[in-house]
C-alpha cells in the first residue's frame, strides 16, 4: 500500500523555486510601473517565453504531472510576483484549456502553437464567453453562429465582454449559441484565427485590479471561420446536439468544461496574492514599533497574522485537493472545483484586506504594495463564476436539486 504524502517531489519543488525566482527577480520589481501603465508588459512576456514559462511545453509539462499540482504550484508563484503581469503571461492559458478541451488532436496542433507565437515575437490568446446579458447566466448568450453549407464556414455575430486579451489576441475561442431553445446545450466553442475581418475590440476597459492585464469588449460582425475552426468537429457537434433535443443528457458545454478546468488554478492564483499581503504584513508587524514594542507583539496583530495563515494553509488544501481530482478524473460529486475557488478567492479578500488594515495608514499609500494587492483580490469573487455561482454548485450537488 502506498505511503501517503503531502510532500512535494523534486520536480515540484525545483518548479516552485525556479517560478518563485522568476517572480521575485522579474515580475516584482516591474509590478507597480505596469500597474500604474495600465498596459500590457510585453518585455516581461517575451522574457517568460525565453526562460520556458511561457509556451504550450510548459503548460502540457504541467498538465502531465499525475498529481495535478505543478500548474497550481507554479500559478501560486508567479501571481506572489503580481496578479496583473500573472494573468498577462497565464491568460492564454484558458484559450489553451478552451482547445485542449474540446479540440481534436488535429485543431490542438494547428491552434495552440499560434496562441503563443514565439520567443522572439510572442502573442497571447483570448477566451471569450462573458457577454453584457449572459455572464453567470450562460445560458442566456445571445451570440449566434450559423452555418453556411455553401462554403463550408461559421458566422459569428454578437457581442462578448470583459475578454482578457480581447483585440490584442492573435487567436480568439469564442462561444456561441448553435440552437438557442436548448439554452447552454446548444453551443459550441470555435477558434477565430489571426486577421480574420468583422472581429474588433473598441477600447479597452479600465479595471479596480490587475491593471497589467487587458481587458476588453469584443464585438464580432459577420465573422467567418472555416468548418475546421468548430473545435470537437460538426459530426461531434450534430450528435451532441441531436441528444440534446431528443431530452437525453448532455455531457457538458464549451463554456463550462473550460472552466471546470481552471477553476483550481484561478484559486493557486488568488493563494499567491494572500500570501503576498501576509508575508507583507508580517515583516511589517515585526518592524513596525509603537509604544516601545513591534506591533506584532500585540494579540490583536499577533492573532490577525495568525488567522491569515491558518485560512491561505486551509484554501490550499482545497485547491490542491481539487487540482489532484480533476488531473486523476475523479467527478467534483460535491463541487470540489468550485469550493476550492471560492475558498481562495475569498480568503485572498479577507488576507489583503487585514493586510491594509495592519499597516494602518501607510497601507492605505501606494509607497506599500499592499494597496494593490488589495484591488488585485477582488476579482477572484468575481471572474470564471462568481463566490455566489461557486455556492450554487456546490449546493445543487450536494442536494442533487435545483437550486435557484
Amino acid at each position: 500500500m502506498a505511503e501517503f504524502s503531502l510532500d512535494l517531489n523534486e520536480e515540484q519543488r525545483d518548479l516552485r523555486d525556479w517560478v518563485h525566482g522568476f517572480a521575485a527577480e522579474v515580475v516584482r520589481p516591474a509590478a507597480a510601473e505596469w500597474d500604474a501603465r495600465e498596459e500590457t508588459p510585453w518585455p516581461i512576456i517575451q522574457e517568460a517565453a525565453k526562460v520556458g514559462l511561457y509556451g504550450f511545453e510548459f503548460l502540457a509539462t504541467c498538465w502531465a504531472d499525475p498529481t495535478g499540482l505543478s500548474l497550481p504550484i507554479a500559478s501560486e508563484e508567479l501571481f506572489w510576483g503580481d496578479a496583473g503581469i500573472g494573468l498577462s503571461i497565464f491568460g492564454t492559458s484558458l484559450a489553451v484549456a478552451a482547445i485542449y478541451g474540446a479540440g481534436t488532436p488535429d485543431q490542438l496542433v494547428e491552434w495552440v502553437p499560434q496562441c503563443f507565437g514565439d520567443v522572439d515575437s510572442p502573442a497571447v490568446a483570448a477566451f471569450c464567453t462573458s457577454e453584457p446579458e449572459a455572464g453567470s447566466d450562460v445560458g442566456s448568450m445571445r451570440t449566434r453562429a450559423v452555418y453556411d453549407e455553401a462554403t463550408d464556414e461559421w458566422v459569428l455575430n454578437g457581442q462578448k465582454a470583459y475578454a482578457t486579451n480581447g483585440g490584442i489576441a492573435g487567436v480568439h475561442v469564442v462561444t456561441a449559441s448553435i440552437d438557442p431553445e436548448l439554452g447552454s446545450r446548444g453551443q459550441a466553442a470555435f477558434v477565430v484565427p489571426p486577421g480574420t475581418s468583422g472581429l474588433t475590440a473598441t477600447r479597452k476597459l479600465r479595471k479596480l485590479g490587475l491593471r497589467a492585464s487587458h481587458t476588453a469588449d469584443v464585438f464580432l460582425d459577420d465573422v467567418r471561420v472555416p468548418g475546421r475552426c468548430l473545435l470537437g468537429g460538426k459530426d461531434a457537434l450534430d450528435e451532441r446536439l441531436a441528444r440534446a433535443r431528443s431530452g437525453q443528457r448532455a455531457s457538458g458545454q464549451a463554456a463550462m468544461r473550460t472552466f471546470e478546468l481552471s477553476r483550481p488554478t484561478v484559486g493557486a492564483q488568488a493563494l499567491g496574492v494572500a500570501r503576498a499581503a501576509y508575508e507583507y504584513a508580517l515583516d511589517y508587524a515585526k518592524e513596525r514599533v509603537q509604544f516601545g514594542r513591534p506591533i506584532i507583539t500585540n494579540q490583536a496583530v499577533a492573532f490577525a497574522l495568525a488567522d491569515m495563515k491558518m485560512e491561505i494553509d486551509a484554501a490550499r488544501l482545497l485547491v490542491w485537493r481539487a487540482s489532484w481530482m480533476g488531473r486523476n478524473n475523479r467527478p467534483f460529486a460535491a463541487g470540489e472545483g468550485s469550493m476550492s475557488k471560492l475558498k481562495a478567492g475569498e480568503v485572498a479578500v479577507s488576507v489583503t484586506d487585514k493586510a491594509v488594515q495592519l499597516l494602518g495608514g501607510a497601507g492605505f499609500l501606494r509607497d506599500h504594495p499592499v494597496e494593490r494587492w488589495y484591488r488585485d483580490a477582488k476579482i477572484y469573487t468575481i471572474f470564471e463564476g462568481t463566490s455566489e455561482i461557486q455556492r450554487l454548485v456546490i449546493s445543487r450537488a450536494i442536494s442533487g436539486m435545483q437550486i435557484r
